[in-house]
C-alpha cells in the first residue's frame, strides 16, 4: 500500500483516468495505449523526483520517512521509468511527427505551457519557485493537472490525425471543471501539510484563514462554483437529467470530505480518500457517458 500510493502511482493512474474521460466527454477517440503509458511514466518521475527531495530535508512525517528507508528502490524505479520516457516518447514519434510539423506557434506554446508551469512549480535556483506563489499554489496544481488530462488528448487525437487543432468552448468549459476541482482538492490537502507551510511562511489558505474559515469561506464556495461550471458543461452537451446527477456526484463527495477535515486526518486519508476523488471524477464522467 506504501509503495503504491507513497511511489505516486495511484497519481499516476489518476492522471490516465481523467484523460479518458476527457476522451469519453469530447467524444474523441482514445489515444494509444502507448500514450497513456507515457503520461504514467512521466507522473511517476515528476512526483517521485519532487518527494525525493523533500525527504532529504526532512524526516518529519511518514511518507518522507518511507523515501530514506527505501532510497535504492526508488532510484532503481526512477532509472528505470526514465529510461521508458524515452523510449514510449521515440515510439510515439512517428505516428505524429506530421502532425507536429503543421503546428503554429500558438500550437506550440499551447501545448509547451503546461509542462513548462509543472517544471517551474518546484522553482529554478531560488528565484522562480510557482510553489511559493502562496493563494495561487494550489490553482497552479489544478493548472497543470487540467491542462495534462483535457487538453493533451485532444491535441495528441489532432496532431496524430493531422487535423487543424481547434479547442472548442466545450473543452474549455471541462478544462475549467477540472480546473477548479483539483484546485479545491489541492487547498485540502494543503490542511495535511498546515504546520509545515507555516514553518516555511507559505501563505495558504490554511495558514492564512485557519481550518474552518478555509472549509467554509474557501473550499465551498470554490467546489459550487466547479459545480456551476459542470451544470454548464451538461447543458451544453445536452446531458440527459441522470447523466448531469452521476457526473455530479464527485462535487457532493467533495464537499463531504471537505466537511469531514474537522477532524485531524491521517496521511492515508488525504492519499486515498481525497486525491481517490479524482479517480472517481474520472469514472463517474466515464459512467455518464458510456452508460446513462
Amino acid at each position: 500500500m506504501k509503495f503504491f500510493f507513497f511511489g505516486n502511482y495511484f497519481y499516476a493512474l489518476c492522471v490516465i483516468a481523467l484523460s479518458i474521460e476527457t476522451a469519453f466527454q469530447l467524444h474523441i477517440a482514445l489515444a494509444p495505449i502507448i500514450y497513456y503509458l507515457f503520461i504514467f511514466n512521466v507522473t511517476v518521475v515528476y512526483y517521485t523526483k519532487a518527494y525525493i527531495s523533500e525527504a532529504i530535508n526532512t524526516k518529519s512525517n511518514e511518507r518522507s520517512s518511507w523515501y530514506v528507508a527505501n532510497r535504492k528502490t526508488v532510484f532503481t524505479t526512477q532509472t528505470t521509468f526514465t529510461v521508458l520516457i524515452a523510449v514510449f516518447g521515440l515510439l510515439m514519434l512517428p505516428n505524429i511527427m506530421g502532425g507536429i510539423s503543421k503546428l503554429s506557434l500558438v500550437d506550440i506554446i499551447t501545448i509547451l505551457n503546461f509542462p513548462t508551469t509543472a517544471l517551474l512549480y518546484y522553482g529554478v535556483g531560488n528565484k522562480l519557485n510557482l510553489r511559493k506563489t502562496h493563494w495561487l499554489k494550489p490553482f497552479v496544481i489544478g493548472f497543470v493537472w487540467a491542462g495534462i488530462v483535457t487538453f493533451f488528448p485532444v491535441l495528441y487525437n489532432q496532431i496524430q490525425t493531422g487535423n487543424t487543432i481547434d479547442i472548442n468552448f466545450i473543452c474549455w468549459l471541462l478544462f475549467v471543471k477540472n480546473l477548479m476541482f483539483i484546485g479545491v482538492l489541492s487547498i485540502m490537502f494543503d490542511i495535511k501539510d498546515y504546520a509545515t507551510d507555516y514553518n516555511q511562511q507559505l501563505k495558504t489558505f490554511v495558514v492564512s484563514f485557519g481550518l474552518r474559515k478555509t472549509i467554509f469561506f474557501i473550499i465551498f464556495p470554490l467546489t459550487l462554483l466547479g459545480f456551476a461550471s459542470n451544470l454548464l458543461f451538461a447543458q451544453r452537451e445536452h446531458f440527459s437529467i441522470l447523466k448531469t446527477i452521476v457526473i455530479s456526484i464527485p462535487f457532493l463527495l467533495l464537499l463531504l470530505t471537505a466537511y469531514s477535515l474537522h477532524k485531524r486526518r491521517s496521511i492515508f486519508y488525504y492519499l486515498v480518500i481525497i486525491d481517490g476523488l479524482m479517480f472517481v471524477k474520472a469514472i463517474c464522467g466515464i459512467a455518464a457517458v458510456k452508460y446513462c
